[in-house]
């Protein structure tokens, strides 16, 4: 449980944080967010999560509150005031408090909240030794999937259905068959052939950090990639599959729809992609894989 908040310029106890009733986030849904993981008291990859956020906020309208430098700034107090070690940041930012009416209301500040919570890694390296189940949803979502707002109505559907099932996360198919991305995160398969796939960044889907993060990772290490849409289908005659967020990192995935992926166990490539992200998380290398070795294991 948070501890302290930040709202609007002050550092509140958790249980007083609060916004005013007719924030246009609140009933509109009118405001952006990011997820930032903490690792030893510090934010990850905190410059592409803040251009991110820069580019939703123009896309919408939306004033930006204040310089880059100060956002960071407020994050990293947050997360101090928290004492968190391991765990995320989440900010929140809408257009602002003003008389309920659709059009954007002229001369109003944005509303600007940040909440640290620990990450039990544990618990998420407990689930990536085992693997992870994910079902399939239809994608119901709107088409600016890129702009990564507060309105998440149809991903909390996704992922109820998921825990309502026993699974972790439920990726999103579009009307041709093919996976968007998970209710919270980036979906990426590596086929028979080794070579890794992941959806390309479009209108459809959000462009994760962790994905940018493992996409250059894996350009570093010299594997074959791909960034193309697959199927439902492809998924379950891939060798791995697995999928990228802030808190999940890198999580295999074993099975889809209760069907197996691979030999139905955690692959050896996703492993080796969660240690590596794990040591780029945590700003110190551990030396390169040997991935011929990786590919011919069983």
């Amino acid at each position: 449980m948070s501890r302290i908040a930040y709202v609007n310029g002050r550092y509140l106890p958790y249980a007083k944080a609060a916004v005013h009733a007719e924030d246009r986030g609140f009933q509109f849904a009118d405001a952006v967010y990011e997820v930032i993981a903490v690792n030893e008291g510090r934010l990850v990859d905190a410059e592409g999560h803040m251009a991110r956020l820069e580019r939703s906020l123009d896309e919408l309208r939306i004033l930006r509150p204040m310089s880059r430098a100060a956002l960071v700034m407020v994050l990293t107090e947050t997360v101090l005031r928290n004492r968190i070690h391991t765990g995320s940041v989440y900010l929140q930012v809408s257009r602002g408090a003003a008389r309920r009416e659709f059009p954007f209301p002229a001369g109003v500040r944005p509303t600007v909240v940040a909440i640290a919570r620990p990450l039990d890694m544990a618990k998420s390296d407990a689930n990536a030794a085992k693997g992870v189940a994910v079902i399939t949803r239809p994608d119901i979502r709107w088409s600016r999937c890129d702009i990564k707002t507060v309105g998440l109505l149809p991903a909390a559907l996704a992922k109820q259905a998921a825990k309502e099932a026993g699974a972790y996360e439920a990726w999103l198919v579009d009307r041709d068959g093919f996976v968007t991305e998970g209710s919270s995160s980036n979906a990426w398969i590596l086929t028979a052939d080794n070579v890794l796939v992941t959806r390309p960044i479009s209108n459809a889907i959000l462009g994760g950090i962790t994905r940018n993060a493992v996409m250059e990772l894996v350009r570093r290490e010299g594997l074959r990639f791909e960034e193309r849409p697959f199927t439902v289908a492809e998924a379950l005659a891939a060798r791995e599959a697995f999928v990228t967020s802030t808190t999940s990192f890198v999580m295999p995935v074993t099975s889809v729809d209760g069907k197996p992926v691979g030999n139905g166990g955690p692959g050896v490539v996703a492993a080796r992609l969660r240690s590596i992200y794990e040591a780029h998380a945590a700003s110190h290398g551990r030396g390169q894989p040997d991935w011929q070795a990786v590919f011919a294991a069983p």
